[in-house]
């Protein structure tokens, strides 16, 4: 029995240390070390043995598994490192090469005005009120004081649902929303999406951006009004642009005013974003009208306010020298990532 385990070392350490795989050092573990394998099949013989020699063969043949065992071990750390080299080898990166091109998204022009918009105002001390786009006429008209016969309720101008139901035509009604349930100081502004019945070209769509504002409190006057637009128009357009207020009529503001500036592009001398004039309208604003602040339940005795709104559709195209309001939302990313 001792030559044969002594054969079997000899056989297995002349195959193993000619092995060129890993999958062909498992075979030969199985070959010698597996439960059928050759030294296991010895093993079995080794109840046949006197007394006297099954101490010697314990000790031979533990010695065959461990010489065996420790040729198995060092070969295959020796085979997984050359395996891991050809990998590294096959799998190099050529850092020389161009790189594939990320395409990094980007904000919506609109989206970043709006965010400029509200950052100036907040900047300012006024907080954001929403309200629901699907609005009841007692909101969007009523409560506004819009005469019954103003061309705005027609439903050539404004979506309806149903009679007292209409997609609001401004964000005018979470002003009056603003007022029912919140005594003054209030300080806010309104910004969302608008609907009116225009047909689709350069300088309308059915659907549109706007963003009001709102202060109510005692003794607010309608030099508080030109302050705070002056403010918003310089940090917004820059510190030389200026401001000029013209006499208009709003329903629930009185007095009225549009609101110009000096056109950002040729410094108020004239030119073809400002059609010869060197101003731009910009917005609509006034002081809020007693019957509004008393249909809201706010005392027009004690309390003043004034209001104000703007077209975000239209500064953004200002502001960008944009000529149609439908590039907007077209989702072109030529146009998009230009900004």
């Amino acid at each position: 029995m001792k030559e044969r385990l002594l054969k079997i070392r000899e056989t297995a350490t002349e195959m193993i240390e000619s092995s060129s795989s890993l999958k062909e050092l498992e075979d030969l573990r199985i070959k010698f070390l597996g439960k059928k394998g050759e030294l296991t099949d010895i093993l079995k013989g080794m109840g046949k043995l006197s007394k006297e020699e099954r101490p010697e063969m314990g000790k031979v043949s533990n010695e065959v598994r461990s010489h065996i065992e420790t040729m198995l071990s060092n070969i295959k750390e020796t085979l997984e490192k050359e395996a891991l080299n050809a990998k590294l080898k096959s799998e190099v990166i050529d850092v020389t090469l161009p790189a594939s091109k990320v395409n990094v998204g980007n904000k919506h022009p609109l989206m970043k005005v709006f965010d400029e918009l509200q950052d100036i105002f907040l900047g300012m001390g006024y907080k954001i009120a929403e309200g629901p786009e699907v609005e009841t006429v007692y909101n969007a008209f009523d409560a506004l004081n819009s005469p019954d016969d103003h061309p705005s309720r027609s439903t050539s101008d404004t979506f309806y649902f149903a009679p007292d139901i209409c997609l609001r035509p401004h964000t005018s009604s979470v002003q009056i929303r603003t007022m029912q349930n919140q005594k003054p100081p209030i300080k806010v502004i309104s910004p969302g999406r608008c609907f009116r019945f225009d047909e689709l070209d350069a300088t309308h769509s059915p659907m549109f951006h706007q963003l009001e504002g709102l202060v109510v409190d005692e003794n607010v006057t309608m030099a508080d009004l030109k302050g705070a637009l002056d403010l918003f128009v310089k940090r917004f357009f820059g510190s030389n642009i200026k401001t000029k207020f013209r006499p208009h009529h709003f329903p629930f503001t009185e007095p009225s005013a549009e609101v110009d500036v000096t056109c950002f592009k040729c410094g108020g001398v004239g030119c073809k974003v400002c059609g010869g004039t060197g101003w731009i309208e910009i917005l609509g604003c006034g002081m809020v009208h007693p019957e509004v602040l008393e249909e809201c339940g706010i005392d027009s005795e004690k309390y003043s306010g004034f209001a104000f709104g703007m077209g975000v559709d239209r500064i953004t195209m200002l502001k960008y020298e944009i000529e149609d309001i439908r590039y907007l939302f077209e989702n072109d990313m030529r146009m998009i990532d230009q900004f």
